[in-house]
């Protein structure tokens, strides 16, 4: 019976998503469908990229952890784009408390513990600081432009931009990571292979077939995110009023969610000594979440004339400045320990303190 779980249950769990989503679409949410619906919600986001993880197997770094990336991205977009759709309290500000929340979860939380747990059992991890130094060189001006800059212009009240504004940010958004995506795929690929180790060991590549199969069940199992998140938006709105925690703590938790899955294939990788693999997987998935999601909600919002809040609070401001500043040290020499590590789990612990306690 084992051996048969351990075979289906990459099959069964998307099927099983969208049948829970069938099931209660439409219908008043209770308790029973309220946990129903995040279960399958969270079975779907672990199971979708697990098959994102057999087609990046299949296609080779650095495509596959770009896979993971744009994975992790639709998925993301879905819960904001839903979300955004239902007008619901809050949602304004929902793209930039997500944006916000996935690059320190992703240059402090999973960075560090990547860096900690591989430093604990291989002292110095190494890395390829051409790779990181192009994430970090399109990561800084995608982050200013999105989230720091709409608190300063002036043609709007409030932190937010105006149409043609926002029309060239979400160009700009997607044309930087467009480019990215060119330099670590095409012209400068070798920059992102992991640095080669004698504990480094290869698994056979999944069959084409394989592949393609888990290629269809991901599609599967994005539809049921998205359908799900869409369901669950009321219910998590309630449950972050009912514990008395700030409405942006929501975007937290979508974050959490979508990033959870990623973050365990980084944090094997580094225990394998793939420090490279790790950075490519949490740089490009904060790339990917800027660059794809501000053109998407930037449409969303002109198209259906929704408002659209992007720029940060001061206390924000510093705490995403200062992660910028220290993942350039960090990545600067290609060379990290322990004490790199604790430092961004240190930001991390502060983001989480000053979310819930502004």
């Amino acid at each position: 019976m084992r051996q048969l779980w351990a075979r289906s249950w990459s099959i069964v769990l998307p099927i099983a998503a969208c049948a829970v989503l069938a099931a209660i679409w439409g219908r008043p949410l209770g308790g029973l469908s309220v946990s129903l619906a995040t279960a399958g919600l969270v079975a779907a986001v672990i199971v979708g990229v697990h098959h994102a993880e057999v087609v990046a197997h299949r296609v080779g770094e650095p495509f596959g952890t770009l896979v993971l990336a744009l994975c992790i991205t639709v998925i993301e977009l879905g819960l904001i784009g839903s979300i955004m759709l239902s007008k619901a309290e809050g949602a304004s500000t929902l793209a930039r408390d997500t944006l916000f929340a996935t690059v320190m979860v992703v240059c402090n939380g999973v960075v560090g513990a990547c860096l900690v747990a591989g430093s604990i059992r291989h002292r110095v991890l190494e890395f390829r600081v051409e790779g990181a130094g192009h994430a970090l060189a399109a990561l800084a001006p995608l982050v200013t432009l999105t989230l720091i800059l709409p608190a300063f212009t002036t043609t709007t009240p409030g932190p937010t931009y105006a149409r043609p504004q926002l029309a060239f940010v979400g160009a700009c958004s997607l044309v930087l990571y467009g480019v990215f995506v060119f330099a670590q795929t095409i012209w400068h690929r070798d920059y992102f292979l992991p640095v080669q180790d004698a504990e480094e060991q290869h698994a056979l590549p999944p069959s084409t077939r394989a592949a393609l199969a888990s290629s269809g069940l991901l599609v599967v199992a994005l539809v049921g995110v998205v359908g799900l998140a869409k369901l669950l938006a009321p219910a998590i709105e309630e449950g972050v009023r009912a514990v008395s925690a700030p409405l942006h703590v929501v975007g937290l938790i979508i974050a959490l969610v979508v990033l959870a899955p990623e973050s365990a294939s980084a944090l094997r990788a580094a225990v394998r000594n793939r420090m490279q693999t790790s950075l490519n997987l949490a740089l490009g998935s904060a790339l990917a979440t800027i660059g794809l999601t501000i053109p998407a909600v930037a449409a969303i919002s002109v198209a259906l004339d929704l408002p659209l809040e992007l720029g940060l609070a001061p206390t924000q401001i510093v705490l995403l400045v200062l992660t910028l500043l220290l993942s350039t040290i960090t990545l600067a020499s290609g060379r990290a320990t322990v004490l790199h590590g604790a430092v961004h789990l240190a930001v991390f612990a502060a983001f989480l303190v000053l979310a819930f306690v502004p």
